[in-house]
């Protein structure tokens, strides 16, 4: 590639070197392993198979076949369930399918609001889940910043929803699975839980899990589950049918068999002893940034986390999420601004950051390198404006570098 397509091949390594010498904290994303990367990338991308296992339009199938069978196997294995999907794209797809295949458009979604933790595709106007859907939303209370769960009954015994979806993108506290449950069902609404952040935690059972409770649970298969991009939905046995045919054919055409085996992969590394090991590191190091930032002056929403994430509210250190996710970037450290419950400005600018441990713990980094980062990030959003900005963002490049070449990432690719 360096000779035959030199851009594309600059592109590929210039995000390899970025992935190597960054300490990545966005919360959504990880590092899957080097044999997901292969079959990622392997002769499967050729083969077209649209329709299901022994189900399919096209000739040539067997080993596809094998392969998402797999993936459907492990991942009941993984999560218990009735039954489950691996051919959506994507959570946003998972999900999309879940609401199609419980409910007509124009009838009421419930969920949790975007500028409360909330996901898009939980009934954003901007979404396909709020264009679709007559919308209700739920939030937080003002004083915990946890889920308002006497509100959400409230609002659901006013509009009578059809789904009530749960699940969050920014929310570092325990859902309790059970107590919504029983809001559906003095209702009569479908349940379906969307655990894309916390599936690995859910796999593991260092989360309570949604099976119990939920008539559907979607997820995405990388963050916590460190497998590819990729979406994947579990059900009970009497929503199946509804929900294979909302995937394919309702949205989607012939699946992705490459990242379909890549899923079956990684659903297999996840059974592993080693892996429950990584869940709990990854709980341990979010809880070590947590405290660390704390005892550095800095504000957690809901004061503190229960899960691989957490959100900072940088208010009381005068700066906004996009000074400091801009800030950081400048000195190795991804993170992305997030907007805080009732949040004063605007999504563009935010009054805080989101930040997740699954990436640096992928690394090998322990709750010892969660002090350091720490550090670097108070001392980073301290230099904001200051004359000595500069200066900082130098010194602080350099120690960035020096944490990452401990913790070498895809050595031999």
């Amino acid at each position: 590639m360096p000779q035959t397509d030199p851009e594309l091949y600059q592109a590929l390594q210039g995000e390899l070197e970025r992935q190597r010498r960054t300490i990545e904290l966005i919360a959504s994303e990880n590092f899957t392993s080097p044999e997901v990367l292969a079959v990622a990338g392997s002769v499967l991308t050729n083969k077209y198979a649209e329709g299901y296992p022994g189900r399919r339009y096209y000739g040539g199938c067997h080993f596809v076949d094998q392969a998402e069978e797999l993936a459907r196997r492990r991942l009941l294995k993984l999560f218990g369930g009735e039954h489950a999907n691996v051919q959506p794209h994507s959570g946003s797809q998972a999900n999309m399918a879940a609401y199609l295949a419980l409910m007509r458009p124009g009838d009421t979604l419930m969920g949790l609001a975007l500028d409360q933790g909330g996901h898009l595709t939980h009934g954003h106007p901007v979404s396909f889940s709020g264009q679709l859907f007559q919308v209700v939303h739920y939030g937080l209370d003002r004083q915990s910043e946890e889920i308002d769960y006497d509100r959400m009954l409230e609002l659901a015994r006013e509009h009578r929803p059809q789904v009530i979806v749960c699940g969050a993108s920014a929310y570092p506290r325990e859902i309790n699975f059970a107590r919504i449950r029983q809001i559906c069902d003095a209702v009569g609404a479908y349940m379906v839980a969307d655990i894309a952040h916390i599936a690995g935690l859910v796999a593991t059972g260092l989360h309570p899990s949604p099976l119990p409770y939920a008539d559907v649970v979607t997820t995405t298969t990388h963050k916590t589950l460190r497998g590819p991009r990729g979406g994947a939905i579990i059900c009970k046995a009497e929503q199946a049918k509804a929900i294979d045919k909302a995937v394919f054919p309702g949205l989607q055409g012939g699946p992705l068999m490459h990242i379909i085996a890549a899923k079956a992969a990684a659903f297999g590394q996840a059974l592993s002893p080693e892996f429950k090991a990584y869940q709990r590191q990854i709980l341990a190091n979010a809880a070590a940034l947590a405290r660390a930032l704390s005892e550095r002056g800095f504000r957690l929403v809901s004061g503190g986390t229960d899960t691989h994430l957490m959100l900072v509210d940088l208010r009381p250190k005068g700066v906004s999420g996009v000074q400091a996710e801009r800030l950081l970037e400048q000195v190795g450290i991804t993170a992305n601004k997030n907007a805080i419950p009732f949040d004063p400005e605007k999504p563009t600018v935010t009054s805080g950051l989101r930040l997740g441990t699954p990436t640096v713990t992928t690394r090998g980094m322990g709750p010892a390198e969660m002090e350091q980062i720490a550090e670097l990030i108070d001392r980073a959003v301290a230099a904001i404006g200051s004359e000595a900005e500069e200066q900082v963002k130098g010194e602080l490049r350099e120690r960035v570098r020096a944490l990452c070449e401990r913790f070498p990432l895809y050595a031999d690719l």
